[in-house]
């Protein structure tokens, strides 16, 4: 049986499956897809058009604390059984940046060339008396195609004994 694993957005789903990599294995080799959904709105439909086909498939999903009514009732209308769904505390990014730490995320920042441009971000008045895994967080978001190459790049930077419970979870359920 094929299993899904349902991600919010591209960044989720590179993170999932760079994780995977360094983990389990090989997802498409273990008959694992991670399908991004582009939002947590449409978990309803998606999940009413896979299973609404012939062939039956193992769903999970992965989505932001804010986002888990959107898959909760995803799952409940399909008779999924909500084990199968992993939050994340406020959102992945969160995640990672507490796993691995601010400064260690600072540091991959300044790797990627791209300290000089959070420095600038700082100095704003918005950021300047928010805490530093708050700026990172912002940073993260800010740019486009920021968020998803952030989310697949940091994973290379976890320290995989100290692995963000949903992640953990998730990896463990495949």
């Amino acid at each position: 049986m094929a299993t899904l694993v349902l991600v919010e957005g591209t960044s989720d789903a590179n993170a999932v499956t760079a994780l995977a990599a360094r983990t389990v294995g090989d997802l498409t080799a273990m008959g694992v897809s991670v399908v991004a959904m582009g939002g947590a709105t449409n978990a309803g439909p998606v999940v009413a058009r896979i299973t609404a086909g012939p062939e039956r498939q193992r769903i999970l999903g992965l989505c932001d604390e804010g986002e888990t009514s959107y898959f909760a009732r995803a799952f409940a209308m399909a008779g999924i059984p909500d084990g199968g769904l992993f939050i994340c505390r406020a959102d992945l990014e969160d995640e990672l940046i507490r796993s691995i730490g601010p400064a260690r995320v600072l540091d991959f920042v300044a790797s990627q060339g791209e300290l000089p441009g959070f420095r600038i971000m700082q100095r704003q008045p918005a950021q300047r008396d928010r805490p530093l895994d708050r700026q990172l967080h912002r940073f993260i978001g800010a740019r486009s195609g920021r968020k998803k190459r952030y989310g697949r790049e940091l994973i290379g930077w976890l320290d995989l004994e100290n692995m963000p419970a949903p992640l953990a979870a998730l990896m463990a359920a495949l």
